[in-house]
């Protein structure tokens, strides 16, 4: 059968030359005396010498990876072990912005709730750090589940690297999903620590979830302390105001943790049983 398909878009030779991608390949050279002709012959010594490719992706962006005893000591799948005796946080190599650029903005939200927001780099750390202040006060620690059932906005990032730091495990739901979806999700992972936002503007409409998140609360029997962001209604008994874990801000406490120390938990759709919870490694997701 001819072979009719063509390629719809190409970049320009000076934005090719911009990108990331060739500037690794130049770095390749000068660095390692590595030179390759094109992309498909980069790709192919990536996955033939991983051992090279992988620690020179550490070297050229510079990622906060310690020293290891070796990148990949054994192929096999499952139970690859990569890097053993390195330590690392992603969270360390998203807040390092932070020192260079604290008055840039880092994050910009837009929603129905909250209209436009944003937060500077600096804000962003400190808010990070006073978040991470009040759940060592509720006494989370490395290993510790942190769940959450917020929409996308500056507080699920904040939360998540304030978790993430202290070497934590996070997890999320978004406030549209059901209480039974959610309640096979974070059942399993058995949290200590749940923060939510009771509701929020769709299409102009109220979405009141306040009566479901607290019925998850009662059915979360490991959670030991629960924050929530009202935009609702007020705060119910028993709860941590958001505002209140964003009172003092201060520089974050990042926790180095092995490499393959668990960053985040994600669940498979559900569709054939319990939703299935895949763990995810700092190490993996940076690099």
């Amino acid at each position: 059968m001819p072979d009719d398909r063509q390629i719809l878009w190409e970049p320009g030779a000076e934005r090719a030359e911009a990108s990331s991608m060739a500037g690794f390949m130049r770095w390749l050279e000068a660095e390692r005396g590595l030179r390759f002709d094109d992309y498909h012959a980069l790709w192919e010594w990536s996955v033939t010498d991983l051992e090279a490719f992988w620690t020179a992706i550490i070297a050229y962006f510079d990622l906060p990876v310690s020293d290891w005893t070796d990148v990949l000591p054994e192929r096999k799948m499952p139970g690859a072990d990569w890097f053993p005796g390195a330590e690392t946080n992603w969270a360390a190599q998203i807040l390092r912005h932070a020192e260079d650029k604290p008055g840039e903005e880092a994050i910009v939200c837009r929603s129905e709730t909250f209209g436009r927001t944003s937060l500077t780099w600096g804000d962003f750390r400190d808010r990070v750090g006073s978040l991470q202040a009040t759940l060592r006060d509720m006494g989370v620690v490395n290993g510790d589940r942190v769940v959450a059932i917020l929409p996308n906005a500056q507080e699920s990032l904040i939360a998540c690297l304030a978790v993430i730091g202290m070497g934590a495990i996070w997890s999320l739901c978004a406030p549209d999903m059901g209480e039974t979806a959610i309640l096979d999700r974070f059942r399993q992972i058995e949290p200590k620590v749940l923060i939510a936002q009771d509701g929020y503007i769709h299409a102009g409409k109220r979405i009141d979830r306040s009566a479901v998140i607290l019925d998850i609360a009662g059915k979360l029997p490991t959670v030991a302390h629960r924050i929530m962001l009202p935009v609702l209604n007020d705060l119910p008994a028993g709860w941590t105001a958001w505002d209140d874990t964003q009172a003092a801000p201060q520089a974050p406490r990042i926790e180095m943790v092995p490499f393959s120390h668990p960053i985040w938990i994600v669940h498979s759709s559900g569709t054939t049983g319990n939703p299935k919870p895949i763990v995810y490694g700092h190490g993996g997701v940076m690099v």
